[in-house]
């Protein structure tokens, strides 16, 4: 079969594609032909070897993907063959034209889902719902600023609070993003672009602030989040690309809290609750994956280059 294969950690060109033996599974384990793959942020970050939670080498990207069960491994009872299915999370790396995974990172594919979202499923809305509310424990009513909200962490989140009734604010960088955003009907959309755009929000809170922030870029913004905080107000860091300094008078002053999130430290039974929860959103319809771009499995590195650009918008998935 073929699949990327990552050697050596580097740049996106280490990205090769291969033609490796297709896996069998073992017990408790399933084998999907690969539909899409989703690429994600967090997957530039451990091909470049800056992650923190290194694969050993070589190996194939890829915790995301959907597709159809091929075979299954002694003990599976969760899918039959055929079935359509959505991973996150995998065994072998699902920028392949087969991907294994335990039965337990594998979920049922509503039909109104296409596979190339059911790729977009698995990092991106298990964050957002993860950082909304295991860790913010945001409430229907409360404030909501996504900040950075067209990719794939920002439309799952700006989904998932509308349907909890939470009121939206999100931000954009681009002319494009501030028009999508507007199109997901996010109650106010900003250029985070314009210098005073934080004062903009706490203007359109009438000064009480925001509840939840939903934070992409920390080491830019973390310091000004605090200081448009409601009372009792809570930062989600998501995402952060270096250090930051701020000032912990800000946090004082409002008794709020900042949060760390890295999904792959939920047990595996805040997963299963993760994943019923966003079953049920994708089945009635409140949740619908939003695809930017498709990638030939060939193009690889290219949808690294740009998946961590300014101008991304919505999921960016691979076809095998």
């Amino acid at each position: 079969m073929k699949a990327i294969v990552v050697r050596e950690f580097g740049a996106p060109d280490v990205m090769k594609v291969e033609d490796v033996p297709q896996p069998e599974p073992s017990p408790g384990q399933i084998l999907v032909a690969i539909s899409a793959a989703g690429v994600n942020p967090v997957d530039t970050y451990i091909r470049s070897g800056q992650y923190a939670k290194k694969p050993p080498l070589p190996y194939t990207p890829g915790m995301d993907g959907s597709g159809v069960v091929k075979s299954l491994g002694q003990g599976v009872t969760k899918f039959p063959v055929g079935a359509k299915v959505y991973l996150a999370g995998s065994v072998s790396g699902t920028y392949a034209e087969y991907a294994l995974c335990d039965e337990s990172q594998a979920y049922s594919l509503p039909d109104r889902i296409s596979f190339e979202q059911g790729a977009a499923i698995g990092v991106p809305y298990g964050v957002a719902y993860r950082a909304l509310f295991h860790r913010a424990l945001a409430q229907p009513g409360e404030t909501v600023l996504i900040h950075g909200g067209t990719g794939g962490v920002g439309v799952a989140a700006i989904q998932l609070a509308l349907a909890h009734g939470l009121k939206v604010i999100a931000t954009a960088g681009t002319e494009d993003g501030l028009s999508f955003l507007a199109e997901q009907e996010a109650l106010h959309v900003l250029n985070h672009r314009i210098p005073d755009h934080f004062e903009e929000i706490l203007a359109l809170t009438n000064g009480a602030g925001v509840d939840v922030i939903l934070e992409m870029a920390a080491n830019i913004n973390l310091g000004h989040d605090l200081k448009i905080l409601a009372n009792k107000g809570r930062v989600v860091v998501i995402g952060s690309r270096g250090p930051v300094e701020i000032d912990p008078r800000d946090a004082m002053a409002r008794d709020a809290s900042i949060f760390g999130i890295l999904l792959f430290n939920a047990p595996d039974e805040e997963l299963a609750r993760i994943h019923a929860a966003l079953g049920a959103g994708l089945k009635n319809g409140t949740l619908t994956p939003i695809i930017g771009r498709k990638f030939l499995l060939t193009e690889a590195a290219t949808a690294h280059k740009e998946i961590v650009g300014p101008h991304s918008i919505g999921k960016s998935v691979l076809i095998p």
